[in-house]
């Protein structure tokens, strides 16, 4: 069966206006085979391991099947460990977020089960809960699933290495024979089978095979790394690596914008791809990607089909793919023509899990790296200009620069600098070398501003239809600064800088962070970090003013 985009699914709009909030674009092969017979009412047995979307395979029909109006569970989703429980009910709630009335509960142990039983009298309609914890609650009567519409296994050959056969047994004995059984396991051993041909009638086999992966040319690496820390890790490991072309991976369209925002503001040269995109659009930013007018290129999955550059030197999964052959595409972009290349991978908690199974599926070898420090990027900067100057040296007399330090030098009768100690200041000013004290604090310099000016950032450009007095004016309408204070003006294609005054940069990040300005919220900080030379069409007004419009 072919892919299945989410926009051909027949589910309510609710549900549709969920899945375009949580940013997805397209089904996962499993959500493919699964979603539409779930959704007819069938049972299936399905075998596929973490990683491959599984939840919103079952989540997407059985939040859909719910009735608001009733005060029964009609859903009961049974996982093999905590995690996977509160993994799920997020997944569960994001899904039903504009399905007003639809309650999921979770039901594990470890948590006191007096706190379990308050939140069951809330009525909810899906429970997602560990087979042992729902044991107590069915002994104790506080759960009650004689009008169960649903029962979904997930993980289950998990679940019996967990020693749940037992209770998975009784609890399959007890709920309603009319119920739609649908169980997910990553293998399918005898006693998968013994169950399905127990518990399920008539059950839909569906199965997401795996390709292995051969790629001797890219080196594998994954990083731990928090999700507040990975823009900061990201352009770290360009930088230390003085990549030139790069291939970013996002699961979902709105992180790709909120990156793309993100690296622009500090002074990166990103472009976003993604479906929502027209192809226009899309041709210009690969066109502008495969002559290296873009340095880093941030996609979906979806969207990055077909891409064919032989120079892109790394690949980074900002987002850890959502299923394994995402991964096998993703990494496949880089070390082209025989060439050499490199993927990273992010990794946090839980998601070390989903690492382990790609590396499974894969049979390929993904090895730990650690994150560059800020002094690993400074001594890259210094490394970088040195041999640049090495170059220099090379090329052309330089006698009227030596000339200029011997004249300053004799100047200064009284000093006791040296030409090795001019050198070495000015090193230190083209690598804002003195602006961080230790490794976890961030290199802040001006990005061009003139002095007593602090340029911003502001998410939106020229595709925006934004004007520079449309800039002029929301500042000056919201803020206390006169707007023929605002000085410089850039405004490139999806994004923009200003510079203002210096004492009223806060004022202005505060106040118009919480606006619109044609129909998008304004994402707006400082320009901290040394700005690369930005590609793109671009107009630059100097000194804009108020009265000038």
């Amino acid at each position: 069966m072919e892919n299945l985009l989410f926009a051909n699914l027949t589910v309510s709009k609710e549900i549709l206006k969920a899945i375009e909030k949580m940013g997805f674009e397209e089904a996962t092969p499993i959500q493919s085979q699964s979603i539409p017979p779930i959704l007819n009412g069938s049972d299936i047995i399905a075998q596929a391991p973490t990683g491959t979307g599984k939840t919103c395979a079952f989540g997407i029909p059985l939040v859909e099947s719910i009735d608001t109006a009733s005060e029964s569970i009609a859903g009961l989703v049974l996982c093999p460990t905590r995690e996977l429980v509160i993994q799920t009910t997020e997944e569960l709630t994001k899904l039903s977020v504009f399905k007003k009335g639809v309650k999921v509960v979770p039901i594990y142990g470890g948590q006191q089960i007096d706190r379990q039983i308050y939140a069951l009298k809330r009525r909810p309609q899906i429970i997602v809960a560990t087979p042992g914890r729902l044991m107590d609650h069915l002994r104790r009567s506080t759960i009650k699933i004689d009008e169960l519409k649903m029962v979904v296994l997930d993980e289950a050959d998990e679940m019996l290495n967990m020693g749940f056969r037992d209770d998975i047994n009784t609890i399959l004995e007890t709920v309603p024979e009319d119920r739609q059984t649908v169980l997910f396991s990553a293998t399918l051993s005898k006693e998968i089978i013994d169950i399905a041909n127990r518990y399920q009638k008539n059950a839909i086999a569906v199965k997401v095979t795996h390709k292995e992966i051969t790629v001797p040319t890219i080196k594998q690496y994954y990083l731990e790394v928090k999700g507040a820390k990975k823009a900061d890790v990201l352009g770290r490991l360009i930088d230390t690596n003085n990549y030139k072309l790069c291939l970013v991976f996002c699961n979902t369209k709105r992180k790709v914008d909120e990156l793309t925002d993100e690296l622009a503001a500090r002074g990166y040269s990103a472009e976003a791809l993604h479906g929502d995109m027209k192809q226009i659009q899309r041709d210009r930013v690969m066109n502008k990607f495969k002559r290296g007018a873009v340095e880093i290129l941030i996609a979906t999955d979806v969207a990055a089909r077909g891409i064919d550059v032989e120079d892109i030197e790394a690949v980074f999964n900002y987002d850890i793919p959502s299923d394994e052959e995402y991964y096998v595409h993703r990494i496949g972009r880089t070390g082209r023509a025989n060439k050499t290349g490199v993927s990273y991978t992010f990794v946090s908690g839980k998601e070390m899990y989903k690492l382990r199974e790609i590396m499974k599926y894969t049979k390929s070898n993904i090895l730990p790296f650690k994150a560059p420090t800020v002094s690993d990027v400074e001594e890259m900067k210094v490394k970088l200009l040195l041999e640049k100057a090495d170059s220099v040296i090379k090329q052309g007399d330089l006698t009227k620069y030596s000339d200029y330090i011997d004249k300053y030098i004799n100047d200064n009768d009284d000093s006791e600098y040296t030409t090795l100690d001019m050198a070495a200041a000015l090193l230190n000013i083209l690598t804002a070398g003195n602006a961080a004290s230790s490794d976890e604090e961030e290199i802040e310099i001006s990005v061009g501003a003139e002095r007593g000016m602090t340029r911003l950032f502001i998410n939106v450009g020229s595709l925006d239809k934004v004007q520079p007095r449309h800039i002029v004016e929301v500042i000056a309408s919201n803020t206390s600064m006169p707007g023929d204070l605002v000085g410089v003006i850039d405004i490139l294609d999806k994004y923009s800088f200003v510079e203002v005054p210096a004492k009223y940069a806060s004022e202005v990040i505060e106040a118009l962070s919480s606006l619109d300005l044609k129909g998008r919220r304004l994402n707006i900080e400082k320009a901290n970090t040394k700005k690369r030379e930005a590609n793109g069409d671009r107009r630059k007004i100097k000194k804009v003013g108020r009265k000038n419009f």
